[in-house]
């Protein structure tokens, strides 16, 4: 399957591929069909925010095969930059799909993060419910700083197994840092940054009802059910996302709006053949 590259959207630093759920799910069968590994990103509110300061991920997002955008804050405003993205696509609606056309298709995937009984559980759920291939599941401790020595074991292990698709569920920083720091070990493989999808698929963790989505409030929904680790996040840092959206939109729209095709410089009238080069300056060589 080929399919042609998307035109991507400035949001700060982070760049979001203009998609929709259907093409999304398109673009990923291409990178698990060339084999050449990748890594597959979801920014959001806070994803934006991150990198304004942590150049760690801002260095995972500029080097992402694609980006995919997990926020409906930034479908809402990306017509005032230049473009509309066409849908939210989150991780958690992408995993069922792309976990069922793992099976269909006999892709090998490999859960990486959260916790080995969250794993396991999701395991017998997809393979039950698609037939896909699981094959392996890991569950070490990760820090963002952690090197390929710390790593050497699990990436061991993601070798041996050889996936298709490694899908990781460890947060933001983390998870797009060690996708990015080690695509290198972990190819040919793609890895997709999750978050907290496999607590969804496993179901130890309730997500938030589609309507609460669709308005754009999933966040208080985390925050109503996790206010002590979630406070900070979305009420002193999320805030900071609306000087960085006037600082984008102040930028050229080639800039904001990467991958488009350049306007025609000079407009031709067949009839008039092609345009006539400008006069010589007296006294130049001829062209």
């Amino acid at each position: 399957m080929s399919v042609s590259a998307p035109v991507r959207l400035r949001f700060g630093h982070v760049l979001v591929d203009v998609l929709t759920f259907h093409e999304a799910l398109q673009q990923i069968a291409s990178l698990v069909e060339k084999r050449e590994g990748g890594f597959v990103v979801t920014p959001n509110v806070d994803h934006v925010v991150l990198t304004d300061s942590h150049l760690a991920l801002r260095e995972a997002y500029a080097h992402a095969s694609l980006s995919l955008v997990d926020g409906q804050p930034l479908v809402w405003l990306s017509p005032c930059l230049g473009k509309k993205l066409p849908e939210k696509i989150s991780g958690s609606d992408l995993v069922w799909p792309l976990l069922q056309m793992a099976g269909q298709k006999s892709w090998r995937v490999y859960f990486l993060g959260t916790t080995p009984e969250v794993t396991a559980k999701a395991k017998q759920v997809v393979e039950e419910r698609y037939g896909t291939q699981v094959v392996g599941c890991d569950s070490p401790f990760f820090s963002v700083d952690s090197t390929l020595e710390d790593n050497q074991p699990t990436l061991d292990k993601i070798k041996e197994a050889r996936p298709d698709i490694v899908l990781v569920a460890m947060g933001a920083p983390k998870q797009e840092v060690w996708m990015h720091r080690f695509r290198q070990h972990y190819a040919p493989a793609v890895a997709l940054g999750i978050g907290a999808s496999l607590e969804f698929v496993a179901g130890t963790v309730r997500r938030a009802p589609s309507w609460v989505s669709r308005c754009g409030l999933e966040w208080a929904y985390r925050l109503l059910k996790e206010p002590r680790r979630l406070w900070r996040r979305y009420l002193v840092n999320d805030p900071k996302f609306l000087g960085i959206f006037l600082r984008t939109l102040r930028r050229p729209k080639h800039e904001r709006v990467l991958g488009l095709l350049p306007p025609p410089t000079q407009r031709i009238n067949p009839s008039e053949g092609p345009p006539v080069p400008p006069s010589s300056p007296p006294g130049a060589p001829p062209p």
